[in-house]
């Protein structure tokens, strides 16, 4: 009996280790901390650094009509300024997604200005195959990394961290 009763036992925590080894896209991050991040748009780079410190490179994807800041919803262009990372989305379309603050009051009253909207939901995302064969640029103004590194991004990066837009 007892026998039996080990064996089972065996066999269901061999059951339970097969269902912990499925791959996860949540990392966990044990480095220093983020406390801001910089995007060159015209060089298509995104820094992440801890104080003055970089501590990881990413080559970036922008939206369809880089150049230039974002003024209206539906432009293509990315935001230019500073922001703050200000939600998080785990089930993202784009495989993981954390967002920017974008639009400011001023950048909604601008756009307004001209009777339109400044458009919104900003993210620094992964891809999900969703730019086959659109190019570089493809995004509608976000920012677009490699699945495997969006993991990355969303394990090291907080809410409020600071993010800075450069043409």
């Amino acid at each position: 009996m007892q026998r039996r009763t080990l064996l089972t036992g065996f066999s269901a925590l061999a059951l339970l280790s097969a269902c912990g080894s499925e791959p996860t896209k949540f990392k966990i991050y044990d480095g220093p901390p983020v406390t801001q991040i910089q995007i060159f748009k015209s060089k298509r780079i995104m820094y992440l650094f801890s104080g003055s410190t970089i501590v990881r490179q990413y080559e970036v994807g922008l939206g369809g009509n880089p150049v230039g800041p974002k003024r209206f919803e539906g432009d293509g262009k990315t935001p230019e300024g500073v922001y703050y990372i200000d939600r998080r989305n785990p089930n993202s379309a784009y495989h993981l997604s954390i967002g920017l603050n974008y639009p400011t009051p001023d950048q909604k009253a601008y756009a307004a200005s001209f009777g339109k909207k400044a458009g919104g939901d900003i993210f620094i995302h992964g891809r999900a195959d969703k730019d086959k064969g659109r190019g570089k640029d493809w995004t509608a103004g976000c920012i677009a990394v490699s699945d495997e590194e969006i993991e990355e991004i969303f394990a090291m990066v907080p809410l409020g961290t600071p993010i800075f837009i450069y043409p």
